[in-house]
């Protein structure tokens, strides 16, 4: 008799944002190996509705309640509709749930992944924020339950698969890959009159607003120079960021013997979330393929720091540590958010970060408690 594999039972977090959307196709090229058991969304009911009937969930998880009443009356009572942080924690823990998909945006992400780690799910990690802010306590933690965590984001991935068979003694320096956004080469007058609309065009890659945002600022580079420092274990002063506009190379890995081993790929989600959910193997896509001959260059510059001060801010909370990171993510959440109302400049963005971490008593050593109050407090001060 033929030993047939269930599909591997995937709660997505996060289902109806950029990344979340980018997995479903994903998991659909493979339905025999995948399977999305749970959805989650904030609010968007639209998408949420469209993916219950094309994928049909087990069940969903709407963190707005009242939108989530909505929900429950649009869709049959086969489906199970839960509510609000609660039911995000619950699903993560479930027994039918093989890999977490974690696509939150921001410091949402960070209960219900380390809630996945507890219970010893896969986790797919697309949430940088929860690094960001408690990367001294996931890591161990990561370690304690032997479970799997996996970069999503393209440049850590890249980061991941340049590993793959070296020794971690024999690392000289990670090189992170950024685009430099649609500002690159905009002076400072030019930037105190971007526009939402003009910073919401990123020039290489479609993703949420939220993270377009950083990339234009640089905020979202200085955010995976702290994920990578957690993920790999990489002191600050060996990881580099060079800016290469046309996103070809994800990210290199260089040497102690001088060799630069890189990634390369067409810039597409896709591809890194595809190798998350596989590894340890790589199954064929479809997606398409870097022509060489019609590259008409690869360039690579050093980032401008003093027009983008936003990644400077991010060196500095790696550097000081405790509490000094939550309190530069929650700052940048507000920020952002204020910017894409049109009630700050795009300038405004990094003054508002580095007021936040300038009047903030850091504390070292925090528990998730204090950082989530700390996260709270900062938001609380700059709405």
């Amino acid at each position: 008799m033929t030993d047939k594999r269930l599909p591997k039972r995937i709660a997505l977090l996060g289902s109806s944002g950029s990344i979340g959307q980018q997995a479903l196709e994903v998991i659909s090229d493979f339905p025999g190996e995948f399977t999305p058991v749970y959805l989650t969304v904030n609010s968007n009911i639209t998408v949420l509705l469209a993916q219950i009937q094309r994928y049909k969930p087990k069940g969903v998880v709407v963190l707005d309640e009242k939108i989530g009443k909505e929900v429950r009356r649009s869709v049959s009572s086969s489906v199970e509709v839960l509510y609000g942080e609660e039911g995000l924690l619950e699903i993560v823990q479930r027994d039918d749930v093989d890999i977490v998909i974690s696509a939150l945006v921001g410091f949402a992400g960070l209960k219900p992944t380390m809630k996945a780690i507890e219970a010893k799910k896969k986790i797919a990690l697309a949430n940088k924020e929860t690094l960001v802010v408690a990367g001294e306590i996931i890591m161990p933690l990561v370690e304690k339950h032997k479970v799997d965590l996996l970069p999503v984001d393209s440049e850590h991935s890249a980061i991941f698969q340049c590993l793959v068979g070296e020794l971690p003694n024999k690392i000289e320096k990670i090189i992170l890959t950024a685009s430099g956004g649609p500002f690159r080469t905009k002076s400072k007058i030019e930037l105190s009159k971007v526009t939402r609309e003009q910073a919401l065009k990123h020039p290489n890659w479609t993703m949420g607003s939220k993270i377009t945002i950083d990339s234009a600022t640089l905020m979202n580079k200085g955010l995976e120079v702290i994920e990578a420092h957690w993920l790999f274990g990489i002191p600050l002063k060996n990881i580099e960021v060079v800016v290469h506009p046309q996103s070809i190379i994800h990210s290199m890995v260089e040497f102690v013997d001088g060799s630069i081993k890189a990634q390369l790929g067409i810039p597409d989600m896709k591809i890194p979330i595809q190798y998350a959910l596989t590894y340890p193997s790589r199954s064929r896509s479809k997606f398409p393929r870097v022509h060489f001959p019609t590259l008409s260059e690869m360039t690579f510059f050093e980032p401008d720091h003093e027009n983008f001060p936003c990644l400077q801010l991010a060196y500095d909370a790696l550097k000081e540590g405790g509490t000094i990171p939550a309190v530069m993510n929650a700052a940048n959440e507000v920020a952002v958010a204020k910017f894409l109302k049109d009630e700050i400049t795009f300038l405004d963005i990094p003054k508002m970060i580095s007021k936040a971490m300038e009047k903030h008593s850091n504390k070292a050593n925090p528990s998730v408690e204090e950082i989530v109050d700390v996260d709270r407090e900062t938001r609380k001060i700059l709405q």
